[in-house]
């Protein structure tokens, strides 16, 4: 709606059809000019061309752009300090305090500012296992963004449901407007805040539509442990024979590359939760990096983005043939696409299935000096869980530059751990012993030297690894005890060049290569200090020790 020229949207009429009972006034929401209920896709599409907000491209995705910010604004992220949270969160790096006084001040002016305005409601749930699911609702500013819940959550299906439905959470966006950081003590005019006491979350200043998904998987990630429940940053599939796999990483290790096996079924590409009845996902779609797809590395990632139904976030296209240009980071390395998990030829409809049997750490080495594949103990998948190293890739956070950026994440999605990392690990392993799965350790980074000097491992390698591992071929062939982290690695694998399988063989220099790893062990060493409390010594213990020589080959 153009606040000076008050004229019809396409689905103004039918705008109050799906609307709940429980309405946006027990959200402090009144005086709106319409509120947009729960509007179908192609409803969803017209109010986003309608408004300015996106273009139609070459075979129907829509394509938007987020602005200033094309990628998470983690330091701008805050969970409010109030009697039920206080003692549960882990205070720190990744969950700062805020003020309630502040939060109740920002959340009146945020009200006030969309009186008169429209806004659009998407009721969804959180969860594909009924026992566990949450209800939530998304209020947007931007039509586009009621698109990006409904494509990302598990939608309603019924008018009786919409009518019903009463959320357990609530997340208000609204990108046009700006905290004041003198007033609100907020870092910047951005802010992404979560009151745990209050269920709700409110976010400004900023038009990037994973900040809505990454804000429901925050709170996932505070509510769930509580009963029992441990909730994941990874992609899941399942053979036909229903053996599950779970693969952890941040982005740009190749989550959900990997995890869109054509010869498994997709449960879900990014977050799930591991309860009593198995692993099930939190959520009804996907968002993919899409950067220099390739069609045929990637084939069912890559027709994605040809689809009526997707979201593209900052891709260039053609302004006169809307033709995409996947291969453009112009605006940014972090273009995305948001599209529905049943556009994977392979997805397994239910969204959920059993205990995993075989648990993958994806880490993407810089430094190239890791295995590709290493098996872990139950103490060491703690350690290396609880560590989580890998290397931040271009574009996925404000700030990055075009060199990969060494980090240790928590439990592979630190930004998102709400209790302290030991609180998940502890989970983690009990699950693990209980269920007898195998842990793994992939790099998907580099070999033959660091960034600049290797390369980056080939796909190609990495699934045939991987395929080996989850049917169990590869316990059958001999392994080495690696020398600095203690895990034990393959010697072979068939179709994959034995040189990989030891990176020290693949650098110029094996005098160079271990000066590099002990540097890494170093790293790790030094990085665990700031978890050791609350770890038991033997999860300590189970770490890399550094070199006291060069090991002989």
């Amino acid at each position: 709606m153009n606040l000076y020229l008050d004229i019809p949207s396409p689905a103004s009429k039918q705008a109050g059809e799906n609307a709940s009972i429980f309405g946006v006034n027990n959200h402090g929401l009144a005086n709106l000019h319409k509120v947009y209920w729960n509007l179908p896709t192609s409803a969803l599409y017209e109010e986003a061309v309608f408004r300015g907000e996106g273009r139609i491209c070459h075979n129907g995705p829509l394509a938007v752009d987020t602005g200033k910010h094309t990628a998470r604004a983690a330091t701008d992220k805050f969970i409010v300090c109030e009697q039920t949270s206080e003692e549960n969160v882990w205070w720190g790096t990744y969950n700062r305090p805020f003020n309630p006084d502040k939060f109740s001040v920002l959340l009146t002016r945020l009200q006030g500012f969309l009186q008169g305005r429209d806004i659009f409601v998407q009721d969804c749930y959180a969860g594909a296992d009924e026992d566990a699911r949450m209800p939530i609702r998304i209020i947007t500013e931007k039509a586009w963004h009621s698109l990006f819940a409904r494509t990302l959550f598990t939608r309603l299906r019924t008018i009786e449901e919409m009518k019903r439905h009463v959320p357990e959470f609530t997340i208000i966006a609204a990108p046009s407007f700006n905290a004041s950081p003198i007033i609100d003590s907020t870092r910047s005019e951005t802010f992404i805040l979560a009151n745990f006491a209050e269920r709700l979350a409110i976010i400004g200043g900023s038009n990037y539509g994973g900040e809505i998904k990454k804000t429901i998987f925050t709170v996932l990630n505070y509510l769930l442990p509580l009963d029992g429940i441990l909730p994941m940053h990874c992609s899941a599939n399942v053979d036909d024979n229903g053996e599950v796999a779970i693969f952890f990483g941040l982005s740009g290790t190749g989550k959900t590359t990997l995890s869109a096996d054509p010869s498994r079924h997709l449960i879900g590409d990014d977050e799930h939760g591991w309860g009593d009845n198995g692993v099930f996902n939190f959520e009804d779609g996907c968002y993919a990096k899409v950067i220099r797809l390739s069609e045929d590395a990637e084939p069912q990632i890559y027709a994605c983005t040809q689809r009526f139904g997707t979201i593209l976030e900052n891709v260039v296209f053609d302004p006169i043939s809307r033709r995409l240009d996947l291969e453009d980071a112009t605006i940014t390395e972090n273009t995305r696409g948001a599209y529905p998990l049943a556009f994977i030829d392979n997805y397994l409809p239910a969204k959920r299935a059993g205990h995993p049997k075989n648990v993958i750490f994806l880490t993407c080495d810089a430094s190239g000096v890791l295995p590709p594949i290493s098996r872990l103990t139950p103490d060491q998948a703690i350690y290396h869980f609880i560590s989580g190293y890998t290397s931040k890739i271009a574009g996925t956070e404000i700030g990055l530059g075009k060199e990969p950026e060494m980090t240790f994440s928590p439990c592979f999605g630190g930004p998102f751990m709400v209790h302290h990392p030991y609180a998940y690990a502890k989970m983690l392993k009990a699950k693990l012993m209980k269920h007898g799965a195998t842990c793994w350790l992939v790099n998907t980074g580099w070999t033959g030297g660091a960034f600049g000097v290797g390369k980056r491992l080939s796909i190609q390698h990495t699934r045939r690894l991987l395929n080996d591992a989850l049917s169990g071929k590869l316990h059958n062939v001999e392994f080495r005890q690696d020398p600095v982290f203690g895990f034990d690695v393959p010697k072979t694998c068939e179709g994959v060049p034995t040189q990989i399988l030891d990176p020290a063989n693949t650098w110029g220099s094996r005098d160079e290569y271990f000066r590099k790893y002990d540097a890494l062990a170093a790293r790790f060493i030094e990085n665990f200090k700031l978890m050791k409390d609350g770890c038991p010594e033997h999860v300590v213990q189970s770490g890399p020790k550094r070199l006291s020589h060069i090991p002989k080959s």
